[in-house]
């Protein structure tokens, strides 16, 4: 580099520099940054003057380097100060964090949690964006466009709906609420593989309550729980349910026990062993089977895409969640218990899992649900 063109940087482009040089000196000599440092570094990536290819390196080197604690919690908080955040006028919000990735191997019902918590009198917020890596999988854009849904709310018209009584839920897209790490979109797309941003996305928490906010998210590899505990702490959740859910998502198997890492009042996790049988749940399937008859994927650009058409799969998955929230028994209906289930005990608004599934089952069987669904 001339001395001219590194006159020219600015402080965060410098730092940048600094935290690659630090990152990407390969396994034996690459040392972690602090927090101030990977802030600085994320964003410098979110700014107008980043270059792709060293914000690509940037990420590329964290990853086959492994992340940290602090470096996770300091591109967090780039990303959180370039979003749009608000408090919807409401004591308690339920955060419902999917992998913004999508489903690949099922038909996803994290979409229809949050009507259903909102019949029970939790307002929900649910977020992600329509396609990303590296599973480019069914997402809850997908799905709930496909069931007729707007997916195009800014976080003020999102904490309106959480503030309305008959309807309590909503929808809002990280193209709306952060625009910013949505311009990375071609930038991932191009790296192909799962980057940092996989992780620290689902937690910057659009929508907050006024007094309290709850985290609902999942995880597949057991390094994961402590991870985003240490990050939803750090994001200001008060509390926080993790689940070790099917494809990383927020609804344990259906057939299997599973495990529910959970902390209160931003204490340290503990561990809840899960049986969706005490909740009086026996399925075939660890979660809604995607079915046999969807279309194939019009085009296969490489060995990343999905074999069937992910917009047929969407809107199947919405047909099978509206029968859900109409009371219609299935592997639809069983997720939706069990993930409310789950809340609802967290929440201490029932004694035991048991008996907050029959608490969902209510609301479902009767319609209730489904017209918080329909006031959205």
């Amino acid at each position: 580099m001339s001395a001219a063109t590194a006159e020219k940087m600015t402080d965060a482009q410098r730092t940048l520099r600094k935290c690659i040089q630090k990152v990407a000196t390969g396994p034996e000599y690459s040392k972690d940054l602090d927090l101030d440092e990977a802030y600085t570094a994320m964003s410098q990536i979110l700014s107008d003057s980043a270059d792709p290819v060293q914000a690509a390196v940037f990420f590329i080197a964290l990853r086959m380097k492994r992340e940290t604690d602090d470096e996770n919690k300091g591109i967090l908080k780039a990303i959180a100060e370039s979003a749009s955040i608000t408090t919807a006028d409401v004591d308690e919000v339920l955060d419902i964090a999917d992998p913004y990735d999508g489903h690949a191997r099922g038909l996803p019902m994290a979409a229809f949690i949050a009507p259903v918590m909102a019949a029970l009198g939790i307002p929900s917020v649910c977020h992600g964006l329509e396609a990303v890596g590296p599973k480019y999988g069914v997402t809850q854009h997908k799905i709930l466009k496909a069931a007729g849904k707007s997916v195009d709310l800014d976080v003020n018209a999102a904490a309106k709906q959480l503030a309305n009584s008959d309807c309590g839920w909503a929808y809002v897209d990280q193209a709306r609420f952060a625009s910013k790490l949505h311009s990375l979109m071609d930038l991932r797309a191009r790296i192909i593989k799962r980057q940092v941003l996989t992780t620290v996305e689902v937690l910057v928490g659009p929508v907050r309550g006024k007094h309290k906010t709850h985290l609902l998210t999942g995880y597949v590899h057991k390094a994961y729980p402590p991870i985003y505990a240490e990050l939803a702490r750090f994001s200001g959740f008060d509390s926080a349910m993790i689940v070790r859910g099917v494809e990383g998502g927020v609804i344990p198997s259906l057939q299997q026990p599973g495990k529910l890492f959970y902390y209160h009042d931003k204490g340290e996790e503990q561990l809840l062993e899960l049986d969706p049988k005490v909740l009086g749940i026996e399925q075939s399937s660890r979660a809604v089977p995607l079915p046999k008859d969807l279309p194939k994927a019009t085009e296969q650009a490489d060995e990343i895409a999905n074999e069937f058409d992910i917009d047929a799969a969407a809107a199947r998955a919405a047909e099978y969640g509206l029968e859900a929230l109409q009371g219609k028994a299935g592997p639809a209906r069983d997720s939706l218990v069990y993930s409310a289930a789950i809340s609802l005990t967290h929440l201490g608004r029932a004694e035991n899992l048991g008996a907050a599934a029959d608490m969902a089952r209510e609301v479902l069987d009767s319609g209730k649900a489904l017209a918080h669904f329909q006031a959205g």
